[in-house]
């Protein structure tokens, strides 16, 4: 099956929330945002605006009806500021006009007065001052402590990694349309429609009955639309209810880099004992994550971080404490992986020095100290179908390992100034949303009397091809070609209390739903089908290729004869469906539990190639062997690994977010802010799914593989560290990620600019 919405997007024909222009009376929005990163609100007038040509409101903090709140997790985050600013570009304003260019122009109409405040933007800083999001909190198995005497090896360090800018190709946008009885669409390009629906409510103080949220599809996400798009579809949702006409309100590219969150800066401290034999028995480490001004979702992040402490590997005792620090940059948010990354950033970076000291090559660390069957998480959890050693020999046997090394070694020895690195990354990624309740999903399917089918359920189409997986697990369970099939926008009229596309759960979850109500429908079409066909009963009946079949043989009743013939009955052809992922459980008060439905494996290999007198850096290639499960579309799930991977290595190598000491964000333009382009993209990629590995826990054995091979990225640093090894083995090593081509230079010069 092809992507459902290929051939709209290539005749320009797709349609995305900035799209919208059919509305008779569209206004627009501009923002008015904090010019300091933290701030008293002295003085807003707004008097000169409202009498500009074109404007036709300008909305502060007075003007919300219910409650100044869109915090999700934690209650911190207004709608709009109104008392203190805690980050440049936080709203404090916005006017609503007949243009977007008359909205911006008047922006610089609003007299701001505003005292500037003393202002952190250091995680460690404002660990030291106390700025907390909540409380640290520490996840543990074994003694640590008791570990360390038994120690022969003990290595200690600090390891840092940046932000990273989601860059979707659709830019934040929303637009509000009022209707009768105080009810008001919302068209919105987020994740989390019943969270957009929730906050509106919230802060209009309406029923969530009277608000319906829509979304057609997102030109990419990435998790900067779980909740960062809220803000601005509760703006235009307010909009529209106080001035009764239908709102808009779309960013500008630069508006977007300034205003949104990134992924989490964290900068961490280490400590990792093993034996002699290579056998890590203890690991120690703290994780300083950069939440922002507000929480958001830095405390599930977090979370995330601390159950990924391990990635791959048993270790016996293990001690991890998480601290979210709030600084004065925008709330940072949700982002492919959501803190797993950077948790597993930390352990390799352990793993490399410790390798280093003891002589030995990363790569045999990793090999020995692998998971197998039944070992223990740090949370409790017992691992089941382990296949990271499977992965682990599957790869070193394709790649040949050795030969790999001694050409990379012949290649270092004949060449002064260009040196080459091996790195491998294993990756073991939990999948399910780790707040329990968020695993359930609905869906609604539809079966018209002519047996054309409709298929609505939360699953939220961002170019990653959850639609397709959706109409491929209802086609196969209906026995129907997919052309009968088709997939409606995601509503939350159809479908209520949607958790968000994220967490790699949208197949799974919806998916699950979907068949459920699909075998709902099957079970009442073969009752009627056995009755036509004078059976006792429907044992032995099936639907397959829009034929009824009976023990194999066409029956010669056909699907629309059937379907017509259900109608005819009074059979109800529509069924809803709720699944919610059994057994799931966690204790946050002991970190314990089985947070995570299964887990996803997988092992990479990255060649780099650094030249030592310029200070480039190339990824020449990627080698892969990934536990897919049982695809349901392999050649979707081969995308999804490929842009997972350079991802991954673009957050490792090459993007980097810059701020001025008083925390404006500098690399807010294409032109500033660097991310992966063809010539940046490895010249091979090569992916092998691993066979016979289905997956009981899953739809049809299928696993998800959104945001787990992102993690092979990571390799990516390690194989360039590498091959600045070879090139000089004295310098102290640096695990400071992005290691951009100017860190790479730098740390060659030795130089701390």
């Amino acid at each position: 099956m092809k992507q459902d919405d290929i051939y709209s997007h290539v005749r320009g024909e797709s349609a995305f929330a900035d799209d919208i222009e059919l509305f008779s009376g569209l206004l627009h929005v501009a923002v008015l945002t904090s010019p300091v990163a933290h701030g008293r609100i002295l003085k807003l007038d707004t008097e000169a605006v409202r009498k500009l040509p074109g404007v036709i409101g300008v909305f502060t903090a007075d003007d919300i009806p219910g409650e100044n709140q869109i915090g999700g997790i934690i209650p911190d985050e207004p709608l709009l500021a109104d008392d203190e600013v805690h980050y440049i570009g936080q709203a404090i304003a916005f006017i609503v006009a007949e243009t977007p260019l008359q909205a911006h122009r008047a922006l610089s109409d609003i007299h701001l007065d505003i005292e500037s405040l003393e202002a952190v933007f250091d995680p460690r800083e404002a660990a030291s001052r106390g700025m907390f999001i909540i409380p640290s909190r520490i996840f543990a198995l074994g003694e640590v402590d008791r570990a360390w005497p038994n120690c022969e090896v003990i290595i200690e360090g600090r390891a840092e990694t940046g932000g990273q800018e989601h860059l979707y190709l659709e830019t934040q946008s929303a637009v509000a349309i009022p209707g009768e009885k105080n009810t008001i669409r919302v068209i919105s390009a987020t994740q989390s429609p019943s969270f957009v629906q929730r906050s509106i409510a919230r802060v209009l103080d309406i029923p969530m009955s009277q608000i319906s949220v829509e979304v057609f599809r997102l030109g990419g996400a990435f998790g900067g639309k779980e909740d960062q798009a809220t803000a601005w579809a509760v703006m235009a949702a307010l909009a529209a209810q106080r001035l009764h006409r239908p709102v808009k309100l779309t960013l500008d590219r630069r508006e977007d880099f300034r205003y949104t969150g990134k992924r989490h800066p964290y900068s961490s401290d280490f400590k990792i004992g093993l034996s002699k034999e290579g056998k890590i028995l203890a690991y120690e480490v703290t994780f300083y994550q950069n939440a922002g001004a507000a929480a958001d979702l830095s405390p599930a992040i977090l979370e995330r971080s601390l159950l990924h402490t391990a990635n791959s590997y048993y270790i016996p005792n293990v001690k991890a404490t998480g601290i979210s620090c709030r600084t004065n940059l925008p709330p940072f948010t949700a982002f492919r992986g959501f803190g797993a990354p950077q948790a597993m950033f930390v352990l390799e970076s352990a793993i490399f020095k410790a390798a280093e000291k003891m002589g030995i090559e990363p790569a045999e660390l990793q090999r020995r100290n692998l998971m197998v069957e039944g070992d223990e998480f740090l949370y409790g959890q017992r691992v089941r179908n382990c296949r990271a050693e499977r992965c682990f020999d599957e790869l070193t046997d394709i790649i040949d390992l050795a030969a790999s090394r001694e050409r990379v070694k012949k290649y270092n020895d004949q060449n002064v100034l260009s040196k080459k690195g091996l790195a491998l990354m294993p990756v073991c990624f939990g999948i399910s949303f780790t707040t329990s309740y968020l695993n359930q999903a609905g869906a609604l399917v539809h079966i018209y009397s002519d047996g054309s089918v409709s298929l609505s359920c939360g699953a939220i189409e961002m170019g990653q091809g959850v639609n397709n997986k959706i109409l491929l697990i209802a086609a196969r369970t209906l026995g129907l070609n997919s052309q009968r099939l088709r997939m409606e926008s995601t509503s939350t009229q159809r479908v209520a209390n949607i958790s968000p596309t994220a967490a790699s759960t949208g197949t799974d979850l919806n998916g699950k739903a979907v068949e459920l109500a699909c075998l709902e429908l099957r079970k009442r079409l073969l009752g009627v089908a056995a009755k036509k066909l004078f059976l006792k009963d429907d044992e032995g009946l099936d639907i397959r290729d829009d034929a009824i079949i009976h023990y194999g043989e066409r029956t010669g009743m056909t699907w629309e004869k059937l379907v017509w013939e259900t109608y005819l009955e009074r059979i109800n052809l529509s069924a809803q469906a709720h699944y919610a992922t059994p057994g799931l459980h966690f204790d946050r008060m002991t970190g314990k539990g089985e947070p995570l439905a299964y887990h996803v494996f997988g092992t990479a290999l990255l060649e780099a190639t650094v030249d030592c007198l310029r200070g480039t850096a190339t990824i020449n290639s990627v080698k892969v062997v990934h536990d897919g499960g049982c695809s349901l579309n392999p050649q979707v799930d081969l995308g999804q690994v490929e842009g997972a991977i350079v991802q991954g290595i673009g957050w490792m190598l090459l993007e980097e977010l810059k701020y001025s000491d008083k925390g404006q964000l500098l690399t807010d333009t294409l032109s500033t802010y660097k991310i992966p382009d063809i010539r940046f993209t490895p010249s091979e990629i090569e992916v092998h799914f691993l066979k016979d590995s289905p997956n009981p826990m899953a739809i049809f054995n299928s696993k998800a593989v959104g945001e787990p091979p992102f993690m092979y990225g990571i390799g990516a640093y390690f194989a360039v560290l590498s091959a600045l090894r070879a090139f000089h083995s004295e310098k102290p090593l640096l695990f400071s990620a992005p290691f951009t081509n100017e860190k790479i230079l730098n740390w060659i010069l030795d130089t701390d600019r």
